[in-house]
């Protein structure tokens, strides 16, 4: 959904800028998945879309940014009523475009396909909230550009960097969810409303001059978005297996199908969302091969996020349930980075012991209770009390505000 760059459109210096570490880093994924070496023509059109945008996103953000007075402003208290309850006939003409676009659901979106890559979602429970937190969120603090975008929006601080983690929390349950990606489902209201901020922060750099775009790329650009997809598609998948999880073939087209509609609905372009978890990866390689190193930005985060287990909520003996869930997190983080992971992000090493508690806990749950009779309600239960406990940790008893949009 972005406007086509000229051949000539320079990419930005962090564009390829350690291509070595990232073919290191991808070694396993592509020989596990037998990838091939990407051609010149898809590193080339990499390095443009890191500096292209959503422009239908943007263009609503531009009537927002109308004088109040103007007749074809928009303002967020109308974005937040039409998430609710449509647009009324005599909206701005910016708002009944960006929602004539966002509700023309394609032709290729299967609802049941969609419900059940939420319900596979959903039962990986625990498991999908290790993986998005290690080795999709920290992991990815390994490159920099998007988390250089989070130190300068004030990221840094342990209570902010908790708030984030929980309102993407909040944001993955809500699209895993029964019914969420409805049109009146909380999932798909909260991921149109995740594309407005998107768009928002790119014009606000914009106009700041706070953002080096000739160094990372624009704030939020279309390569960064696809990678970012892939965390809660291919990569979460590859995780949950690391961690004894089985995931048969039509588990993996529906989890892709899931985040497909996703991805067309936060507005990645239509060229890299995938049917097929194959396809997916042989994108993610790519990526990896494009991006630049660790910046300190990522080690400082990353440390945040570590730290920050001790700030979250616990209900029993809060000191000790801190102490074990700050150990957990780094025993998860090794397993799944590696020593030269923990090395560049600045974390101190841990014994992987929390893959092989997950590997108990998973033969279990999936390959003893899960064949039998209440395999279906069980897996439902624990996912969900799974959700409800990161929810409580990030939240408390207040719980998420996040999915309650003012009107």
């Amino acid at each position: 959904m972005t406007v086509v760059a000229p051949q000539e459109l320079e990419p930005p210096r962090r564009f390829r800028a350690s291509p070595d570490r990232g073919r290191r880093i991808g070694r396993p994924l592509r020989a596990y998945w037998r990838l091939r070496e990407p051609t010149a023509e898809e590193m080339s059109l990499l390095g443009r879309r890191l500096m292209m945008r959503d422009e239908p996103a943007a263009a609503l953000v531009a009537a927002m940014r109308l004088p109040r007075e103007h007749p074809d402003r928009v303002s967020m208290r109308a974005v937040h009523r039409a998430l609710q309850d449509g647009v009324p006939d005599d909206a701005p003409t910016a708002l009944r475009e960006f929602f004539t676009r966002v509700e023309a659901t394609p032709s290729w979106v299967d609802p049941e396909l969609v419900e059940y890559g939420a319900q596979v979602f959903r039962r990986f429970g625990r498991n999908a909230n290790d993986v998005l937190l290690a080795l999709s969120l920290i992991g990815g603090y390994r490159f920099g550009g998007p988390v250089d975008l989070l130190a300068e929006t004030g990221g840094l601080s342990r209570s902010t960097a908790t708030r984030r983690l929980g309102e993407t929390q909040t944001w993955a349950i809500a699209v895993g969810a029964p019914g969420g990606m409805a049109r009146d489902g909380d999932g798909w209201k909260l991921t149109v409303h995740v594309r407005l901020m998107h768009a928002l922060v790119n014009d606000a750099f914009e106009k700041n001059g706070r953002w080096d775009a000739t160094q990372w790329g624009l704030p939020i650009n279309q390569t960064d978005l696809a990678s970012t997809l892939n965390l809660f598609s291919g990569a979460l998948m590859m995780g949950v297996r690391s961690l004894g999880v089985p995931v048969d073939a039509e588990q993996s087209r529906a989890i892709m199908h899931l985040w497909k509609y996703v991805g067309w609905l936060v507005g990645v372009d239509e060229d890299w969302l995938f049917d097929h978890e194959r396809d997916q990866h042989q994108l993610s390689y790519a990526i990896l091969l494009c991006q630049t190193g660790v910046t300190e930005a990522g080690g400082e985060l990353s440390r945040a996020l570590v730290d920050a287990q001790s700030e979250l909520h616990y209900r029993h003996a809060p000191d000790l349930a801190a102490r074990y869930t700050r150990e957990r997190l780094l025993s998860m983080l090794e397993g799944f980075l590696g020593p030269r992971g923990m090395r560049d992000l600045g974390l101190p090493q841990r014994l992987p012991w929390a893959f092989g508690a997950a590997w108990v806990r998973n033969t279990v749950g999936y390959r003893v209770i899960g064949r039998t009779p209440v395999a279906d309600s069980y897996l439902e239960w624990r996912g969900r009390r799974a959700h409800e406990l990161a929810t409580y940790r990030h939240f408390g008893s207040d719980g998420a505000d996040i999915g309650a949009l003012p009107v």
